[in-house]
């Protein structure tokens, strides 16, 4: 059977359309702006076809909520664990997370943080994913010997150094951005990157950015 087509008579759309759409708003407009009749409107449906997908406006913000964690949370998690031969190799994969959004989306982590402003329960939720967050950065440094007290400071540092990137909306192009990479590991680490992880970090972004 055809799935109907948008507009189509009856049809309702899909959970995850509704959710791309409401992040759409988050990220335009902020939590504010996500509400139902503002969604229909922009997806060309009904009110009503709303409610076949989650029962109230709080389960769509639940929605997006789960869509950070998922995404941004266990995407810098995943990174820290990823095989590095070196702590220089370890950090360039988290720093993948800084320049693909398909890792980690920056957008979307401002408008949950600008959103936690105003909401204690977010504000929770936030701080334990930051608290996981740095651990895991921890973890990573902890792997490759840093002792314990060390490794924290670091791991502190590397982090708030890039909250501090998405709170203040730096805008910063690809090149100057994979410029200042290399510094950036040999400040984090103590240690330069060797000049093949640079090669094979640039190399990565680069066709990345050139992907459609």
């Amino acid at each position: 059977m055809n799935t109907p087509a948008p507009h189509e008579r009856g049809w309702r759309g899909s959970a995850d359309l509704w959710l791309d759409a409401a992040y759409q708003l988050l990220i335009e407009g902020g939590v504010e702006a996500v509400k139902v009749m503002p969604l229909a409107e922009r997806l060309g449906l009904s009110r009503t076809s709303f409610y076949w997908h989650f029962p109230d406006r709080e389960a769509l913000l639940d929605g997006l909520v789960t869509r950070w964690q998922s995404h941004n949370t266990a995407n810098l998690i995943a990174q820290t664990e990823a095989p590095a031969a070196t702590i220089t190799q370890a950090v360039l994969n988290l720093f993948d997370c800084w320049i693909l959004q398909d890792l980690f989306d920056s957008r979307l982590e401002f408008a949950i943080r600008t959103w936690a402003l105003t909401d204690q329960a977010l504000g929770k939720t936030l701080a334990n994913a930051d608290a996981a967050r740095i651990a895991a950065i921890k973890a990573m440094f902890l792997r490759f010997g840093y002792p314990e007290p060390e490794a924290d400071i670091r791991a502190h540092t590397v982090y708030l150094t890039q909250i501090g990137y998405i709170s203040m909306r730096v805008n910063e192009p690809l090149l100057p951005r994979l410029d200042r990479i290399p510094p950036y590991a040999l400040t984090f680490t103590g240690h330069a990157p060797s000049p093949a992880e640079v090669e094979a970090f640039r190399t990565r972004h680069m066709r990345a950015s050139a992907r459609p």
